[in-house]
Parts: structure tokens; C-alpha cells; sequence
């Protein structure tokens, strides 16, 4: 497992939009998607950011008591999978909602083993790239129409893409 991340910043606290509750989001670094109007260029370059140990995340992470979740954004967090899988389990371990915000969609993780370690760990999914003409203010926890809340322990379970209630109300704006 590799003992550094490469972020775009420091670990951060108390957000309430990327996902329910408050939550701690991280910022991979590195993105090879480059969407057209992307909410986050800054995040795209893979050289830039600032590498973070692995430890010092996961403990920051223990110690945060009044964050109900962890979020996992960018850039493409599956570009750095390996890194993310100890900090991934040890917010499963703290009992925190975990959440991934992946241009990649479920089909393409699942088929990817390394990815897909850190697929089954997720509580949610926002998955498939965003697409700037599907972009809707109103949308909750997305950014453009084509894009999925997706349920993850329910969609192993089943063999399919189920998408989470989180996505209820933006099915009715369709």
C-alpha cells in the first residue's frame, strides 16, 4: 500500500454538500477525464497538489468526532485507489458514511479489480463523467443529469446498478 496521497488540499471539515450530513472530503489530485466545464480544473494536472501521508489522513480522520462522513472527490479518486483503501477502511472502522464522486461509472470500476477494492467499500457512488449541456442547479449531490447516485452495498448485492434514495428527488426534475 503506498504510505503518501497526492491531494489538491488539505483534508476538509464540516461540508454539507457533498453528501448528507457533515462530512470530511478529501481532493485527489489527478484526473484523466479533463470534463468540459469540470466544477474542479485545478485537480486535473497529476504532477501538482501536494502529497499527504496516509497515516496522518487516517488519524486526522479518527479524530474529527462531529463528522457523520467522508467524501471522496477531485480530481478521480480511483486514480489513486491503492492509497485511498487503508483511509477508506479506517472510516468504515469509525462507523462514517463513505462516499466517492467517480467520472468513471459503476460498470467501469467493477470491471477494474484495483478499483473495484475500493468500490465495495463505498456506502454511494456519483458516478459517469459530468456533461456540461446536462448541468441543472437544482440537481442534489450531482452536477449534470447523466450522472448516478448509486447504492453500492444494494447494487453488489443484486448484480445491478441500484440507484440510492439520495437520487429520488433528482429523478423528479428529469
Amino acid at each position: 500500500m503506498p504510505e503518501q496521497i497526492r491531494l489538491a488540499s488539505d483534508l476538509q471539515c464540516d461540508s454539507i454538500v457533498d453528501g448528507p450530513g457533515v462530512r470530511m472530503v478529501l481532493w485527489t489530485q489527478g484526473c484523466p477525464h479533463h470534463c468540459e466545464g469540470c466544477h474542479n480544473p485545478q485537480t486535473h494536472a497529476f504532477d501538482q497538489g501536494k502529497l499527504y501521508d496516509v497515516n496522518n489522513l487516517i488519524r486526522q480522520i479518527r479524530k474529527e468526532p462531529l463528522q457523520t462522513g467522508l467524501t471522496l472527490s477531485g480530481g478521480e479518486p480511483f486514480g489513486q485507489s491503492e492509497a485511498l483503501l487503508p483511509i477508506a477502511r479506517a472510516a468504515k472502522e469509525r462507523g462514517l458514511s463513505l462516499w466517492a464522486y467517480s467520472g468513471y461509472t459503476y460498470e467501469q470500476l467493477l470491471a477494474d479489480e484495483t478499483k473495484r477494492k475500493l468500490l465495495e467499500l463505498l456506502d454511494v457512488l456519483v458516478d459517469g463523467r459530468f456533461v456540461q449541456d446536462q448541468k441543472d442547479y437544482r440537481l442534489k449531490f450531482k452536477g449534470s443529469r447523466n450522472q448516478r447516485i448509486i447504492d453500492v452495498p444494494a447494487s453488489l448485492s443484486q448484480g445491478t446498478v441500484v440507484l440510492s434514495p439520495y437520487d429520488d428527488d433528482n429523478q423528479r426534475l428529469e
